[in-house]
């Protein structure tokens, strides 16, 4: 996949196979301004195509993981510059700024897909911050979307984080790409912090990623991200609860510390003034004793007994001032829990508005439709005019719309092929872990069904004589 400042035009291009008994002519298509112009400010645009490599998910996962790993252990730069890092910025309270971690993606990094990063981000707050798998690819998802949202807006970032943050940033890198080929070297994410008031649930915090603007796009999506959204509310709802939990037993601790410092304070104010009597005698009686020495050795052990009751009130008085931070962190606990499940509450009844929004959309009676011709042709994506790559598509004859598209979107145009009511074309690009291959494509799914193991060279092309396929391989530096 090339890339350019603009789009071009988007092509439909049919072999003469597939396309010489519906059609006489080429179908062309213009990108539609105004329809373009009502969606979402997020699309991200995933490499599809054959891998080099294949991972397994528990190896993309393991990446974020280990990450986590290391900063849990006290490690605030982890990771490889390269490929996959990490710098976790926590610093002293400035105002209502916030500290992150900023994971970033280096040159050499290999996630070409949103899925992937994703799972990378959900090991990583599950090492990280100990959050299960369930609520960490929640916060996965959400702290893409975002990046997203924000990539470039660097005001925005300017006024909601802390300095040493910012200090770790590049403007232009800042925030995700929605182009996977604009990942590597060009993406620092930040995963904003949370205050803790919540325990564990709010190590990240949720209002941040989840705020207005970020909201209002997964309301922009098809199912207006309901599903999504139903789980943040029931994750800022557990928070709001946990943080209640927490003040709750805050308070109670400190009714019983408070109810031992009195009497503690009542045994010492008694020690101190009976130091304080003894003393006195001490000073009456030296007027007409004869052993002065007696009384030296009395006073100074009154003079002892007055210290140590002073140093206890000392002691008293710290632990008193312990005792009204407490309190006040109980209460910072309520507040945080009040202001969490009135996000949580306000952002639920938008939901049933939403959900009944989307009911009242759908048709009441189903209507039966007659079943439409269809052919399977290629659908351009280039974004340069001298392209080949394409995406696979189903095709309405009557209409020419299209009516059904491959997730593949790195198909040569010019490669497809069919040999015994199968099809093969020549697929992929060369970055990353991505490769050039052979594939079978399931004709019902449009998607990649198998990939070879051979290496094609970039502009070949597919020919086919009997059962045998053949294509320019590329080892190394010679082609075959």
């Amino acid at each position: 996949m090339k890339k350019s400042g603009t789009f071009c035009r988007i092509k439909y291009i049919f072999p003469l196979m597939l396309a010489a008994a519906f059609l006489t002519q080429p179908v062309h298509a213009q990108v539609s301004v105004e329809e373009l112009s009502g969606l979402g400010p997020v699309e991200f645009i995933n490499y599809v195509g054959p891998y080099n490599i294949i991972n397994t998910r528990a190896q993309i996962r393991d990446i974020g993981y280990t990450l986590g790993q290391a900063v849990r252990g006290g490690t605030t730069r982890p990771g490889a510059l390269g490929r996959y890092f990490v710098i976790n910025s926590v610093s002293p309270p400035d105002g209502t700024r916030l500290d992150a971690d900023i994971f970033g993606l280096g040159s050499d990094a290999a996630v070409d897909h949103i899925r992937n990063l994703r799972l990378i981000i959900q090991g990583y707050l599950e090492a990280a911050y100990e959050y299960n798998e369930t609520d960490a690819d929640l916060l996965a998802n959400y702290v893409t979307v975002y990046n997203a949202v924000y990539r470039g807006a660097w005001d925005f970032f300017f006024d909601r984080y802390k300095t040493p943050v910012l200090d770790n940033l590049v403007r232009e890198r800042t925030g995700l790409s929605v182009r996977f080929d604009e990942w590597p070297g060009q993406t620092l994410m930040l995963i904003p912090l949370g205050s803790g008031l919540g325990g564990p649930l709010s190590a990240i915090d949720t209002s941040a990623i989840s705020d207005p603007r970020v909201t209002e796009f997964l309301r922009e999506q098809p199912d207006m991200g309901l599903e999504q959204r139903r789980d943040m509310v029931e994750l800022q709802e557990r928070e709001a609860e946990e943080a209640a939990r927490v003040a709750a037993a805050l308070r109670e601790a400190a009714s019983a510390e408070e109810a031992r410092l009195a009497e503690e304070r009542r045994q010492a104010e008694q020690r101190e003034e009976a130091a304080r009597q003894e003393q006195l005698r001490i000073e009456q009686e030296r007027l007409t004793a004869a052993d002065q020495e007696e009384l030296d050795r009395q006073e100074e052990m009154a003079r002892l007994q007055m210290e140590e009751a002073r140093r206890e009130q000392e002691e008293l008085a710290r632990r008193q001032a312990e005792l009204d931070a407490e309190r006040e962190a109980a209460e910072r606990h309520d507040e945080f829990a009040a202001q969490r499940m009135a996000e949580a509450q306000q952002e639920r009844q938008q939901i049933a508005l939403d959900q009944q929004a989307l009911i009242d959309q759908q048709t009441p009676t189903a209507v039966a439709v007659a079943p439409v011709p269809a052919i399977t042709g290629i659908l351009g994506v280039a974004l340069s005019a001298d392209s080949n790559l394409g995406r696979l598509v189903r095709i309405n004859v009557e209409t020419g719309r299209e009516i059904q598209s491959s997730p593949l979107n790195t198909l040569n145009a010019r490669s497809l092929i069919r040999v015994n009511n199968r099809l093969f074309a020549i697929a992929g690009e060369t970055r990353g872990n991505a490769a050039i291959r052979l594939i079978e494509i399931n004709q019902n799914s449009l998607e990649m069904e198998r990939q070879g193991n051979e290496d094609i060279a970039p502009d070949s092309l597919l020919w086919n004589t009997g059962q045998d396929l053949f294509a320019i391989v590329n080892a190394g530096s010679s082609l075959y």
